[in-house]
């Protein structure tokens, strides 16, 4: 049979959602947190594995950039667009990126879904524990990588060429948040993640993301499966040329008796 561009394959639905608030173009992960964390997701959507995935990005708002699709190479193109100007609105609204990947998935399933949060935490979200109430609620797992150090540094302002400051003209110092990243893997089920290799993070999401028990998932845009008729129409049309065939000679055998009779 043939099922669409591509044949059903096992995997789960996994969504991406990456902070792209000012405070990720702070250096203290080189060249910047926001370029580490989206080498990391180039990497761990290499390793998808039959997973679809889907991107939604944030700072104070969240915005869905792409909706699960097993097509990986859309989904690094939607990685390779984000920036801190995608979003108008700074901050670190986490719960309000929780509750549209929550949304993006199937909430008729209880499993097969996991949500890579990928942040400094920086800012503390009040509405954090209940969003991930609501993906436990849902069976969604969450995965939280940490991208940034405890100690922190200043945020380059984008095109001044200058250090935010605070409203006192102080230099603003960005630092990781951890407590709450550990909280909400806690809460789903999930793990915790520091940033601290890209390469090895990438390996150690991956290989729990590809441990998880997985479903059958459509092909690439999810084309519905269709049934091929072809490959019995050809057998049907083989099989009347043999029957044919096979009647011509039955018919010339008894032709030939009836000659010989005759004479």
């Amino acid at each position: 049979p043939v099922k669409g561009n591509q044949e059903k394959t096992a995997g789960i639905d996994v969504m991406i959602a990456l902070d792209v608030s000012k405070s990720m173009l702070s250096s203290d992960i080189k060249p910047t947190r926001l370029e580490r964390a989206k080498q990391l997701v180039n990497l761990i959507v290499d390793k998808m594995d039959g997973n679809r995935t889907g991107l939604v990005i944030f700072a104070g708002k969240a915005y869905l950039q792409m909706p699960v699709t097993s097509d990986l190479a859309e989904a690094k193109m939607f990685v390779s667009n984000a920036s801190v100007d995608a979003v108008p609105v700074q901050g670190t609204v986490i719960s309000e990126a929780l509750q549209l990947c929550n949304n993006s998935l199937d909430t008729k399933e209880k499993k097969h879904k996991a949500v890579i949060l990928i942040t400094d935490g920086e800012d503390h979200d009040p509405n954090v524990e209940k969003a991930a109430q609501e993906l436990l609620d849902n069976g969604v797992i969450v995965y939280t990588i940490g991208i940034g150090t405890p100690e922190g540094s200043p945020i380059m302002e984008p095109g001044a060429g200058t250090y935010k400051t605070d409203i006192n003209g102080k230099t603003v110092i960005s630092k990781l948040n951890e407590d709450e990243l550990k909280n909400i893997a806690v809460k789903t089920g999930g793990e915790y993640f520091k940033m601290e290799n890209v390469l090895q993070t990438s390996k150690d999401v991956s290989n729990i993301l590809n441990s998880m028990e997985k479903k059958l998932v459509l092909g690439k845009n999810g084309e519905r499966e269709y049934f091929s008729f072809a490959p019995f129409l050809i057998a049907l049309a083989i099989l009347l040329l043999v029957a044919e065939i096979f009647i011509k000679e039955i018919f010339k055998e008894k032709n030939k008796i009836k000659q010989q009779v005759a004479r």
